[in-house]
Formats: C-alpha cells, sequence, structure tokens
C-alpha cells in the first residue's frame, strides 16, 4: 500500500480544491462585492468544470485505493474522515447541479457557456425547480464552505499538532525530512 496519493488523484485534488476555494469565494460574495458579479459567468463554467472533474476523481478513486490514515489514529477520527470526505464529493456534485438547476430554471435564463467554447444545455425544468436549485445552491455554498475549513483544520492539525504523515501523503511539499 502506497504511503500518498497517486500524482493523478494530487492533481484532481489541489485542481478541483482551487476552483471550489474560488467558487465559494464568488458565490458567497458577489452579492456584497459588486466587483464579484462580473465572474458569474467564469463560476458558472468552473462549476460545470468541478461536476466533470469529480465524475473523474470518483472514477480514478474507484480504481486506485488511498494510502491509509496512520495506524495511530483512533476508529472515531477515521469515521469522521470518511463521513467527511463523503460530504465533500456529495457538495462537489451538488452544488454544481444545483446551479445548473438554478439557471435551467430562471424566468430570465443568463447565459450558460463553458468560458465561451460552448453552450451548455439548460436542462428541462420548471421555475419551481429553478428557485429550489437557487435555495438549496445558497444553502450548500455555505455549508460547503464550513466543509473546506473544516478540512483545512483538520490537515493542519495533522501536520501541526500531531506532526504526523497525513497532510504530506496529499501535499508532497510538506513531507518531513
Amino acid at each position: 500500500m502506497p504511503d500518498r496519493y497517486s500524482s493523478v488523484a494530487i492533481w484532481f485534488h489541489w485542481t478541483i480544491a482551487l476552483l471550489v476555494i474560488f467558487n465559494l469565494a464568488v458565490g458567497l460574495l458577489h452579492d456584497s462585492v459588486p466587483a464579484l458579479r462580473s465572474l458569474m459567468g467564469a463560476h458558472k463554467a468552473l462549476g460545470i468544470t468541478v461536476l466533470v472533474l469529480t465524475a473523474g476523481r470518483i472514477a480514478w478513486r474507484l480504481a486506485h485505493r488511498p494510502p491509509p490514515l496512520p495506524a495511530h489514529t483512533p476508529m472515531w477520527e477515521k469515521g469522521l474522515a470518511h463521513a467527511a470526505h463523503a460530504l465533500l464529493y456529495v457538495f462537489m456534485i451538488a452544488l454544481p447541479l444545483t446551479g445548473w438547476l438554478m439557471v435551467s430554471g430562471s424566468a430570465k435564463r443568463s447565459p450558460l457557456n463553458w468560458f465561451g467554447l460552448f453552450d451548455i444545455p439548460y436542462l428541462p425544468v420548471s421555475t419551481a425547480t429553478g428557485r429550489f436549485g437557487h435555495d438549496a445552491h445558497g444553502v450548500m455554498g455555505w455549508m460547503m464552505l464550513a466543509l473546506v475549513v473544516l478540512h483545512i483544520g483538520a490537515a493542519l492539525r495533522h501536520h501541526l499538532l500531531l506532526r504526523d504523515p497525513v497532510l504530506a501523503r496529499m501535499a508532497p511539499v510538506f513531507q518531513r525530512r
């Protein structure tokens, strides 16, 4: 069993992480920071990108087992880590889908394309479904932010307090020498 993630898994992790953080900032702050409103087209395109990359990441993950947590990790902590990771995957799928529902069911549809290169088809949904998508997207955005902060905090706890190799498995730059 390897002691770190594969380079493909690391690429998926950090690419999706950066896209999610950007999208959380734009999505959660665009109402209060007018300069971010101009980034909503990129927000939508990157959301679809996260959806596609997450599908690829799940396929990769099913074919490649991750390294085990350190042997000294308590069972409750392993269970919490697995639950948090499962929720991250759920949100990486559900947030783009609810955003897509929201745009598709809007009475005044805004353009939906991938960086101007091609159009993304609207989903065949009602305005009621679009409103559900809007509400769910907003709530899940805040939940995802909380989960991302928890995930980063846990990684830093492992690296700085427990001084174990958990963070270095996904970020080899933190490998202790």
